[in-house]
């Protein structure tokens, strides 16, 4: 189906739209942020069909199998789909400014260069080989439990994941939940609807806080809560490679 709404080269002009200023501030004071709409409902509704094309994904995921939460997400292979490429490439190059920030305030080390292609020959050279590229599909009672998408030493501290379907309307419930462990203090929690056609960016592992002695490590962790009715579709870009 050729979406006609969504004219060909336009998912880097739907990127580029967003207030990639503001997103900074926002993610660095919670660990989290919504873009701009960067995909269409019709192309929405094409990525979520790609779920049924099993030649494109590496492996499929029972979450309760592995005590994961419940419902189930497929890898895709590295021969992405375009509309998954195309996000990919349009994200790349807004995310380092804000992971080399964060380097630099926790004084640890920011080995992401420039160009993408080369961050993802080091993740091979390191063993990290395999695509972490995934679509997600829960029905009523599905949820996913709170963790951290490390998958290696190799590691980008930020990813995105882009809604698929319209809350309250395909489903109720599934909200994006995240955790921050502050220091010294118990957890604070947030949640988030992330909007059909919508990203949100957020910390994949961890993130830094102002505290008295300067900037402290936050381990962060997401999840999504139970969806309640109907079915929650999502598409999730990580930007370095798993084991």
């Amino acid at each position: 189906m050729i979406d006609t709404t969504h004219p060909a080269g336009s998912v880097r002009d739907q990127v580029a739209a967003t207030d990639w200023a503001a997103l900074t501030d926002e993610i660095a004071a919670h660990g989290s942020a919504p873009t701009g709409r960067l995909l269409t409902p019709a192309r929405c509704g094409e990525t979520a069909a790609l779920y049924d094309e099993t030649e494109r994904f590496r492996t499929t995921v029972d979450m309760a199998r592995h005590r994961f939460g419940s419902g189930q997400y497929r890898c895709f292979t590295h021969d992405l789909p375009a509309v998954v490429r195309e996000l990919r490439e349009a994200l790349c190059p807004r995310l380092p400014p804000v992971a080399r920030d964060w380097s630099a305030k926790l004084g640890t080390s920011a080995p992401w260069p420039d160009e993408p292609a080369e961050w993802i020959g080091m993740c091979h050279a390191a063993g990290q080989s395999k695509s972490a590229q995934i679509l997600l599909r829960y029905g009523a009672g599905d949820w996913n439990a709170l963790h951290r998408d490390v998958f290696g030493d190799m590691l980008f501290p930020l990813q995105v994941v882009i809604g698929l379907d319209v809350p309250g309307a395909d489903c109720t419930g599934g909200e994006f939940l995240m955790t921050e462990q502050r220091p010294s203090a118990q957890s604070r929690g947030s949640a988030a609807t992330v909007l059909q056609g919508h990203g949100l960016a957020f910390a994949t592992r961890d993130r830094p806080v102002a505290s008295k002695r300067g900037w402290s490590t936050a381990p962060m962790r997401h999840g999504a809560s139970t969806v309640r009715s109907g079915r929650r579709r999502t598409l999730g870009l990580v930007f370095h490679d798993a084991q």
